[in-house]
């Protein structure tokens, strides 16, 4: 157990017959009690700011633990958001490519079938101007046929019949 300064202060020594002054011995005491005095307060003001020190430092070092845990968690966010950010784009980038692959592909349909068309047209157009040759051709024929000469001369005939009646 540690020396108290009421310790010093209540110590008292045997004499013998060539013992210390004991003015000496006291004052020396006094001396050695208020030092003691000083450096027990010294010590417990330095064990209080110690504590303090202490839980300042544990604070910040919750603090330091907080920030780090931010840091991490921010961190990791910024990733999966990059992550996302790149899967969202990989996936939009592949639904542009479908639908320019789907317009393509239904453009060349389009361009397919009005060539079709066209090709039918042509036929149809063809076979229209043959019919319609035909018809004319036929039509001429009629026209130029040797019945209308005869047909012209009848009703001459006719007329002059007719008159001299």
């Amino acid at each position: 157990m540690p020396l108290t300064p009421l310790d010093i202060h209540n110590k008292e020594f045997t004499r013998g017959l060539r013992g210390y002054d004991q003015d000496e011995v006291n004052d020396f005491l006094d001396q050695v009690i208020k030092d003691f005095e000083l450096v027990i307060r010294e010590k417990k003001e330095l064990k209080r700011e110690v504590e303090d020190l202490q839980e300042k430092l544990g604070h910040f070092t919750n603090i330091e633990e907080t920030l780090n845990k931010s840091i991490l968690i921010a961190q990791q966010t910024a990733e999966e958001l990059k992550g996302n950010a790149t899967k969202e784009s990989t996936l939009i980038i592949r639904e542009a490519e479908k639908n320019a692959d789907r317009i393509i592909n239904e453009a060349l349909e389009k361009s397919r079938r009005i060539e079709i068309d066209v090709e039918e047209l042509k036929k149809q157009g063809k076979v229209f101007r043959t019919r319609l040759k035909m018809l004319v051709e036929a039509q001429l024929e009629l026209v130029e046929n040797k019945d209308w000469d005869q047909l012209l001369q009848l009703e001459e005939d006719d007329d002059e019949i007719e008159q001299a009646e």
